[in-house]
């Protein structure tokens, strides 16, 4: 006897259940809507400066070869990685993103009846990688809108396959103390995988005391991913990197899609690693930027999480999905963070000057009406 069955019912149990990650909304998309011009993005944690010269020249560079297949090895960026952080190529992967990266983990570790460890607030990413494959998620609850270690320490059992860690923590840019990181990550059993995901790394003021590459020499189940879409402004093209044991290297790179970085996305990538004057520019920026907006939060009466990334939550002291929706009319996109346990909360990436200020004008009014 033939059985009727949906498409829905075709797809495995972890994908029917899954909710699609929502991407900050585009500014096309606010422009068909409400009709609306010079609209202002500050969803995406995006670089507001847009890509640096170097970066665009190789893009230029590569565009007459566009015919032909990208190294699929990514050679000359992953020599360039290497050559950075004093590593060997071979422990380096390349994704698509790093989101990629967080992919080809799931993938390779995390399956029905194993746990994938986070915390409350944590990356949304996260949870649908692991539900994905059919995996458990073990949601420890935050401290202070941060990760709490202590208690993930208590909570490692002998399913824990991967545990995600993310320095400074999305949405809410909280940075665990560099002590207690490694103290956590040298006391997990060589049974899980610890993902330090380090997307905003380069925004952390005090940088030079941040030794995570450190801890690979010791560590051999620790991967530690990485992004050109922040403070390199090369969202657009997605290229990201994990940096691990050769051995974990190697597993990723089974299940990594061939040709997964494009031609123009791995010259990009090559010149902006060695742009050093654009990412100084881009941290001051993004510095000077921080402080307008904490000190609008401040002349408001608003409250916020100490960022250390490029945006910053608000705590708005009510439900944020009507001040969201009031600045879009307004023409401004901000990351309204209820799906993360924060109702409150608007997420704000950090723009150029104008944007800080166009925002802060549009939220006050906001306020003042509601």
């Amino acid at each position: 006897m033939n059985q009727t069955h949906t498409i829905y019912d075709l797809a495995v149990s972890g994908v029917r259940q899954l909710v699609p990650y929502v991407a900050g909304k585009p500014i096309e998309e606010l422009e068909r809507e409400l009709g609306l011009s010079n609209i202002i993005k500050l969803a995406s944690n995006e670089n507001p400066l847009g890509p640096g010269k170097k970066a665009l020249a190789a893009i230029q560079a590569t565009l007459p070869k566009l015919s032909l297949y990208p190294d699929g090895n990514g050679f000359n960026l992953k020599s360039a990685l290497a050559r950075k952080y004093g590593l060997n190529v071979d422990q380096i992967t390349l994704g698509n993103g790093s989101n990629d990266l967080l992919e080809l983990i799931g993938r390779a570790f995390l399956a029905p009846g194993l746990e994938a460890m986070f915390s409350e607030h944590a990356f949304a990413v996260y949870p649908i990688v692991t539900q994905a494959v059919g995996a458990t998620a073990v949601i420890v609850p935050a401290l202070n809108y941060g990760y709490d270690l202590v208690a993930m320490a208590t909570r490692i059992s002998d399913l824990t396959r991967v545990i995600f860690i993310a320095n400074p923590n999305n949405p809410t840019g909280t940075l665990l103390s560099q002590s207690d990181l490694q103290k956590f990550i040298s006391a997990i059993p060589t049974h899980c995988i610890c993902v330090l995901d380090e997307a905003y790394f380069e925004f952390v003021s005090n940088q030079k005391g941040i030794n995570s590459l450190d801890w690979l020499k010791t560590c051999p189940n620790l991967i530690i991913t990485r992004t050109f879409s922040k403070a390199y402004g090369l969202a657009g093209l997605r290229v990201g990197y994990g940096l691990s044991s050769p051995e974990l290297a190697d597993i990723l790179n089974r299940v990594r899609q061939p040709f997964n970085n494009n031609a123009l996305a791995l010259a990009a990538a090559e010149a902006a690693l060695g742009d050093d004057e654009y990412l100084q520019e881009t941290i001051a920026v993004n510095a000077q930027g921080m402080s307008d907006l904490t000190a609008g939060f401040k002349a408001l009466g608003l409250e916020w999480i100490p960022s250390a990334g490029n945006f910053v939550s608000v705590n708005l002291k009510q439900p944020g999905q009507p001040i969201y929706e009031a600045l879009l009319r307004k023409g401004v996109i901000v990351r309204p963070v209820a799906n993360y346990g924060m109702p409150n909360h608007l997420r704000i990436s950090i723009g150029t000057p104008a944007e800080n200020q166009f925002f802060l004008k549009a939220l006050a009014d906001t306020l003042a009406n509601v």
